[in-house]
C-alpha cells in the first residue's frame, strides 16, 4: 500500500536518506524543516503519516506531536517520532504526546517499512470512516471529529493472554491502576473470553507454553467479533521476524521484555484512544445514516425509506407471488387541532399517533410517515381481509383514548380515517397500490371519517 509520508527534520542530510529509503519502497514523500510548517501540511490534508524527528530548534518535537493529537483535524494522523533518544524515559514522552510508535536512530530498514505500512493500513480504515461520520456534522448532530479527538483512553476493559505468573502479575498491578484487567493463561479459552466480552484491547504474549501466540493474534484478527480489536504483541528480543509477521498482518503494536511499567500504559492507552476514536465516528455515521431514512418528529421510517423498500419489495421475484397490502392513514381534521390548539399541540399528537400505530403493527411491517398527517403501513403476506382487519384495529386504539398535549394538561380526541389496498398483478409500481388505498382513503373522509375502506382492485 502506497501513502504520502510527511519526513520532519531539521537536518537535510537525514531528510535525503529517508527519502530515499522510503521511495524505493514506492512510498511519496513530503519534507518539513520545522515544527509549524510540518503542523500546516496536516492541517492540509497533505499526507498520511508522519515521521518526526524530536531534537528540532524552537518547536521539538514532542510538542509537534502534542498538537497534531491534540487537533481534531489531524488527531488520526501516524506519527512516528524518529530519534536518537534511546532511553525509556524518551519513549514514554513521545507515547504521552500521542506518538503511535518510536523509532531509535540509526533506523532499522525493516521496522521502519512494516511499522509504515501497518499505520498506513489503519489509517485508511480511519480517514473512511471520517469522511462517512462528518455526514453527522453536515446534518447539525454535532461534531464526531471533536468528541473522538477528546478520548482519554482510561477505563478500558482490557485482555491479558500471558502464562507467566509473575509477569502476568506485575502487568495486570499496572494497567488495574486505570483500566478493567481480565487475565488467562489458556490460549483457547482466551478466544472464547475474547468473543463473549467486549474488550478494547488485547495483550497476547509470543511465547506461550505449547502454543504459538502469533496464531493466537491471527486467529482474533479473523473473527468477526474480535477483528476490531486492537492487539499488542508482547515479545522476546529473539522474536523479531515474528514482530514483523503479526505487524503484516494487522497487529496494532508490540512491547517487548522486560516490559517497562510505564510504556505500557502508555502504549495501551494509545491503542484504547485509538480505538475509540474509530468507535465514535463509526457510531456517528450510523447515526447520520439512520437519520437519512428517519422522521425526526415521529420517529418513524421516512418517504425515501418507504420508496426504497416499497420498490425493491415490488421488484424481488420471490415476493411477485406474494400478497401484500398497504393502509394509508389520515388524522381527521388535524387541521383544526393546529389552528385551535397550536403547532405544539399538532406535534404531540402526531408522536402519539405514530406510537399507537407503531404498537399495532407487526415487525415485519414497513411503518411510514408519507407526509403532514398522513401515515403509510406496508403488510408483506396480507390479503385484503387481513390488511382490513389490521386497519380496524388501528382506528379503534386511536378512538379508544384521548390524546395528551400542551404538556399532558389538555386531552384531545382524535380519530382516524384509513383506505385500504392490495397489490393487483398488473400493478406496474408501488405507486399503483398506494393510489388506491389512496381512494380508499378519499372514501372514507367523504363518507364521515373515522373509517376504514378498502379497494378490492
Amino acid at each position: 500500500m502506497s501513502a504520502r509520508v510527511l519526513i520532519v527534520d531539521d537536518l537535510f542530510p537525514n531528510v535525503k536518506l529517508l527519502e530515499t529509503k522510503l521511495g524505493l519502497e514506492y512510498f511519496d514523500t513530503l519534507a518539513a524543516m520545522n515544527g509549524p510548517d510540518a503542523i500546516a501540511i496536516c492541517e492540509k490534508g497533505l499526507c498520511d503519516l508522519v515521521l518526526l524527528d524530536v531534537m528540532m530548534p524552537g518547536m521539538d518535537g514532542f510538542e509537534v506531536c502534542r498538537r497534531l493529537k491534540n487537533n481534531p483535524v489531524t488527531a488520526h494522523i501516524p506519527v512516528v517520532m524518529v530519534t536518537a533518544l534511546d532511553q525509556p524515559s524518551d519513549r514514554l514522552k513521545g507515547l504521552d504526546a500521542g506518538a503511535d510508535d518510536f523509532l531509535t536512530k540509526p533506523v532499522d530498514d525493516t521496522a521502519l517499512f512494516t511499522r509504515v505500512r501497518s499505520l498506513v493500513r489503519l489509517k485508511a480504515v480511519t480517514d473512511e470512516l471520517r469522511q462517512r461520520a462528518l455526514a453527522s456534522r453536515a446534518i447539525g448532530m454535532g461534531d464526531p471529529l471533536v468528541t473522538a479527538a477528546a478520548e482519554t483512553g482510561l477505563d478500558a476493559q482490557i485482555l491479558l493472554v500471558e502464562d507467566r505468573p509473575g509477569a502476568a502479575d506485575r502487568m495486570a498491578g499496572a494497567l488495574s491502576q486505570h483500566h478493567r484487567v481480565t487475565v488467562e493463561a489458556d490460549p483457547l479459552t482466551a478466544i472464547q473470553v475474547a468473543a463473549e466480552g467486549e474488550f478494547d484491547l488485547a495483550l497476547i504474549s509470543l511465547d506461550l507454553s505449547g502454543h504459538d501466540g502469533l496464531r493466537l493474534c491471527s486467529q482474533l484478527r479473523s473473527l468477526d467479533r474480535t477483528r476490531g480489536m486492537p492487539l499488542i504483541m508482547i515479545a522476546e528480543a529473539h522474536d523479531r521476524a515474528r514482530i514483523v509477521r503479526g505487524l503484516d498482518f494487522g497487529v496494532h503494536d508490540y512491547l517487548m521484555r522486560p516490559v517497562d511499567r510505564n510504556e505500557l500504559l502508555a502504549r495501551a492507552r494509545t491503542q484504547v484512544r485509538r480505538k475509540r476514536f474509530s468507535d465514535v465516528l463509526r457510531g456517528a455515521m450510523q447515526a447520520s445514516m439512520q437519520m437519512a431514512v428517519t422522521d425526526g418528529l415521529t420517529g418513524l421510517h421516512n418517504r425515501r425509506y418507504l420508496d426504497n423498500h416499497l420498490g425493491m419489495l415490488f421488484s424481488e421475484e420471490g415476493m411477485r407471488h406474494r400478497p401484500m397490502a398497504a393502509l394509508i392513514l389520515d388524522i381527521d381534521r388535524f387541521k383544526a387541532i393546529n389552528d385551535t390548539y397550536g403547532h405544539e399541540a399538532g406535534d404531540d399528537v402526531l408522536r402519539a399517533f405514530a406510537d399507537r400505530v407503531r404498537q399495532h403493527t407487526r415487525p415485519i411491517d414497513i411503518v411510514a410517515r408519507y407526509g403532514g398527517e398522513e401515515i403509510v403501513v406496508v403488510l408483506p403476506d396480507a390479503g385484503l381481509a387481513e390488511a382490513h382487519a389490521i386497519a380496524e384495529r388501528i382506528r379503534e386504539r386511536i378512538q379508544a383514548a384521548p390524546f395528551a398535549v400542551q404538556r399532558a394538561t389538555r386531552d384531545l380526541p382524535v380519530t382516524v380515517s384509513i383506505g385500504v389496498a392490495v397489490r393487483c398483478a398488473d400493478d406496474a409500481s408501488p405507486g399503483d397500490m398506494l393510489r388506491r388505498a389512496d381512494e380508499g382513503l378519499y372514501e372514507a373522509k367523504a363518507g364521515g371519517r373515522n373509517r376504514v375502506v378498502a379497494q378490492a382492485a
